[in-house]
């Protein structure tokens, strides 16, 4: 569910600026400071100055592997002053609010600034089906008007 939500934000961000990437650490090497994990570094976090943050709930709050990933980063040159926008999801009712909060926290000690413009995705199997397509109209909506925000962030 998150990499079709992923995608979804995807598509809004590539109708709106031709600079945006996708980075999905399935499969990807981030548990210790290795090779692996500065390629990933050169590639994505290093040149970046905004993050979009697509994060399934997990433990009442993010996979650890986005955790581990941050951990073992160059913390200087991968997150501060940069920017964030946050998405939450879950099959629950809450779209992941504690981890979008816990993330947040985390964030403001890196030094990230996080857009204000949350999106909590709640019940997430009646949002997008096995397609990637939204099922609701407003959702649409909501998206874009967050990441029109954060554009401009």
């Amino acid at each position: 569910m998150t990499m079709r939500i992923a995608n979804v934000y995807l598509k809004e961000l590539s109708g709106q600026t031709s600079d945006v990437q996708l980075l999905s650490l399935e499969g990807k090497q981030v548990w210790e400071r290795g090779a692996a994990m500065q390629e990933l570094e050169q590639q994505y976090l290093i040149p970046a100055t905004k993050f979009v943050f697509v994060m399934p709930e997990y433990n009442a709050s993010f996979p650890g592997v986005l955790k581990m990933m941050m951990d073992n980063s160059d913390v200087k040159k991968c997150w501060w002053y940069k920017k964030a926008a946050l998405v939450g999801l879950s099959d629950g009712r809450a779209g992941n609010l504690r981890g979008i909060e816990h993330m947040t926290a985390i964030l403001n000690y890196l030094r990230v600034n996080v857009l204000y413009n949350k999106m909590l995705l709640s019940k997430v199997k009646e949002e997008i089906n096995n397609d990637g397509v939204l099922l609701r109209s407003e959702t649409g909506r909501l998206i874009s008007i967050q990441m029109e925000e954060f554009l401009k962030f």
